[in-house]
């Protein structure tokens, strides 16, 4: 299969030529036999509720496996990601209206927990390249209220946790890492989750580590840990032999349900003993695209320090509209026309949300808006360039190759550059009809 089109070889799909071909993945998530086979117990046993590890074995033994993965970290297996980045909020005790420098391009869920700790979410801008937050905006937004840094490894790419520990520990500050998209990824050999004061992770069905749906948060600090407990586990997981006396006191079932399954439980330990396959597996597909997108003019993968491995969740491309002279829609939708997944993960500035402005909302009444009002912060028309260049630029595609699967790589190549060669005729064809709707997943 081609890698290239010479401008001439095919008419663009959108135009009515014949398309390349359905871009398609490797079946994921997959289960082995054995985790199969292990639920299959687990359910023969009624085994339904998860109440810790006093009760459920397979959740200590999650517990543990995750442990070993993120070098001896303490580890809470959750019901979600969510419930573990709340967990994490509430275990460093950050509420009622501390304020959390964050990204505002991002999933929602990284937000949310924050607003329902009551906490005040501090949007700074991002690093135009990846997406990722920019460490330097993080620094001049730190007021006196500021309490943490909550840094996304979005789309599989890790943070500058480096430069992010560093304002931290220079400022008093903890640091959180919500790494749900991005489960082993690393920058100079430190994996994400190892460098925070605690860390969130998401593995439900569609995540680099698939479950149904499960979560877990890891930390270096025991009582961290405990105290996430104490907001989201069953009596907040008390009855086990090493909750610290001095908190027994304040337990009680005042929680939110954030427990795992045992069955979940069982899941994530297997598929951690499956994970770094295909992280591998993921990489090599990630290399072998971009040495054939090495001839792009308009669109190509972001470019990463020396040291930082990311672990291609979703690929996230860089378009060029003014180089290719149509937009980001436009050229998506030509995409989408030759067989291809394109769209724009984030649909707008998450400060740019409605439910966020108490100053005009008039939706259903939300929990948050009263602490944003009491802290009269304004998120309405906020700068914010990077992101939004990002948003209006940047087309996400499924990048799930954890088996062999060269062809399928070519052609996602072979459409792009189909649609370069094509450039002028697409030109023409946005002039007439106006650019594409937004390429929204």
């Amino acid at each position: 299969m081609s890698s290239t089109l010479a401008p001439a070889a095919s008419k663009l799909a959108l135009l009515g030529g014949t398309r390349v071909g359905e871009v398609t993945y490797s079946r994921f998530p997959h289960f082995s036999e054995q985790a199969i086979a292990r639920v299959a117990d687990v359910l023969r046993a009624g085994k339904a509720v998860g109440l810790g590890r006093f009760h459920s074995p397979e959740i200590g033994e999650a517990e543990d496996t995750i442990s070993r993965y993120h070098g001896g970290r303490r580890v809470l297996a959750c019901g979600s990601g969510h419930a573990a980045l709340q967990g994490a909020l509430a275990g460093l005790e950050i509420c009622g209206g501390d304020e959390v420098i964050t990204t505002p391009y991002t999933w929602g869920a990284s937000i949310s927990c924050i607003l329902h700790q009551n906490a005040i979410p501090v949007f700074v801008d991002v690093e135009r390249e990846t997406g990722l937050i920019d460490p330097a905006a993080v620094e001049a937004a730190i007021t006196p209220r500021t309490k943490a840094i909550l840094a996304v490894h979005i789309f599989g790419q890790p943070a500058n946790l480096q430069a992010l520990r560093a304002i931290a520990d220079k400022h008093k500050l903890m640091l959180i890492e919500d790494g749900s998209q991005a489960h082993g990824a690393e920058i100079d050999g430190v994996r994400v989750g190892n460098v925070g004061d605690a860390a969130g992770f998401s593995c439900m069905g569609g995540k680099v580590l698939p479950t149904t749906e499960a979560g877990y948060l890891v930390s270096p600090h025991e009582r961290v840990i405990w105290k996430a407990a104490m907001i989201g586990q069953h009596m907040g997981r008390s009855p086990e032999k090493d909750f610290p006396d001095d908190l027994r006191p304040w337990v009680d079932s005042l929680v939110y349900t954030y427990r795992i399954t045992p069955l979940n439980s069982v899941l994530l330990t297997e598929q951690f003993g499956r994970l770094d396959g295909w992280i591998a597996e993921r990489r090599r597909h990630a290399d072998l695209l971009r040495a054939k997108l090495a001839g792009a003019k308009f669109l190509r993968m972001p470019d990463y320090a020396p040291g930082v491995k990311p672990v291609f969740h979703l690929m996230s491309f860089n378009f060029d509209p003014v180089a290719a002279g149509v937009s980001r829609d436009t050229f998506a939708a030509a995409m989408k026309a030759e067989g291809m997944l394109a769209f724009g993960y984030v649909p707008s500035p998450i400060p740019d949300w409605p439910r966020l402005h108490w100053q005009d909302y008039r939706g259903p009444r939300v929990s948050w808006l009263s602490s944003l009002a009491a802290a009269n912060v304004d998120y309405r028309g906020m700068a914010l360039p990077n992101c939004r260049w990002r948003v209006a630029n940047s087309i996400e595609t499924r990048f799930d190759y954890v088996d062999p699967n060269e062809g399928m790589v070519n052609r996602i190549a072979e459409i792009i550059h189909k649609v370069e060669a094509n450039i002028g005729a697409l030109r023409d064809y946005e002039r007439a009809q106006g650019p594409a709707a937004p390429a929204r997943r």
